[in-house]
């Protein structure tokens, strides 16, 4: 038995204890703020107040197992299959489009109807793009920009006809973030900011939903019954739960008046019931979450994993941001959901993946 005592003592040594750690204690909560703010919806609609939360169990234990089995690939297989990963998951943006195939719900087209699985092509779409980039970038080379551009744009293109603004907005924001730490000259990126500033702003001003949005941010008493209601139940929410909270479980908003409050709102349900203080904490977290996701990138062995951890740092990252920034106004709603907490089968199991790579980036600096 020494050979297996070798190995579980390798094990323990490599692997990175806090990342697990935090992410684990992110998507337990999230299973309970899931089912809290979920019931009252299930039972109304189903007959049964457990509906969603026996769904997101389903996604935890295959997150968990994507999580895990990325966790024991080495990172530089990744390397070797970035070609074939960023061509499946354009094809799969192709065939939301595709009737019969295609689900189209709320005016959009995201999803992938697999009969046994809903498939949401954009959320894969975000590490495929990250791995490909963090290949491609890996080694320097000049006069790649327009090249990276017109890549960034079909993949940003896919994903606005469906549309999904909030996931083009953090694949944009990724991208030329792996771009910059690539080692390209700090006046293209500069350069990049405006460019992406006055596509942000055609795309939402061609979209009369998307410039509803815009007018509601910098207004939010106009429309208070259509355009400004979700942000202003939002507000009412967070500002119900001052310093302390209602208590866990007792959230008024949940019964009908948030939207989407187990999925993209479900912040708005943490800060009602647990306060100010609750939130604070749960932010904490997050911050604790990139800094140890960027710790883990700057030691990786070899560029290709510096800026793999890095992407996905930074992909995590400005979602949750997004998230964030939204629930409190700073910014306009986007229907982004919050990592590991937000109801949700294909962006929780891509996420964990994600923290799973991180995790064998970690044990292949140690070995």
């Amino acid at each position: 038995m020494a050979w297996r005592h070798k190995v579980t003592r390798k094990f323990t040594l490599n692997w990175n204890w806090r990342l697990f750690f935090a992410v684990i204690s992110l998507v337990a909560f999230g299973v309970v703020m899931v089912y809290d703010a979920s019931s009252a919806q299930a039972l109304n609609s189903f007959g049964d107040k457990y509906y969603f939360l026996k769904d997101q169990i389903k996604w935890v234990i295959l997150g968990l197992l994507a999580m895990l089995a990325a966790a024991f690939i080495d990172y530089r297989w990744w390397y070797r299959m970035s070609p074939v990963i960023l061509g499946g998951a354009l094809l799969l943006l192709l065939l939301v489009f595709v009737p019969g195939l295609g689900v189209r719900a709320y005016g959009a087209r995201r999803w992938i109807d697999l009969r046994f699985f809903v498939l949401q092509p954009s959320e894969l779409a975000k590490p495929a793009l990250i791995i490909y980039l963090s290949a491609w970038f890996t080694n320097r080379e000049k006069g790649r920009l327009v090249s990276f551009l017109l890549l960034l744009g079909m993949v940003i293109g896919l994903i606005m006809l469906e549309p999904d603004m909030g996931t083009a907005i953090i694949l944009s924001g990724t991208g030329v973030i792996i771009y910059f730490l690539s080692g390209a000259p700090i006046a293209q990126f500069l350069s990049l900011i405006p460019l992406g500033i006055a596509g942000g702003l055609v795309f939402a001003l061609k979209s009369s939903y998307r410039l509803k949005r815009i007018t509601t941010f910098l207004d939010l008493n106009s429309d208070p019954l259509g355009a400004s209601y979700h942000i202003r139940q939002v507000l009412i929410a967070l500002g119900s739960g001052g310093l302390f909270g209602l208590g866990l479980g007792n959230s008024r908003q949940k019964y009908s008046y948030l939207p989407e409050a187990m999925t993209d709102s479900i912040f708005a349900i943490v800060g009602e019931e647990l306060g100010f203080l609750g939130a604070i904490v749960l932010f904490l977290v997050f911050i604790f979450l990139l800094f140890e996701s960027v710790r883990i990138s700057l030691l990786a062995k070899d560029n290709f994993g510096k800026l793999l951890g890095m992407g996905i740092a930074s992909w995590l990252t400005l979602q949750t941001i997004i998230n964030f920034g939204s629930m409190v106004a700073l910014m306009p709603l986007t229907g982004v959901p919050l990592p590991f907490l937000s109801y949700g089968g294909s962006a929780l199991i891509v996420e964990l993946m994600g923290v799973g790579i991180l995790l064998n980036i970690s044990r292949s600096k140690n070995s």
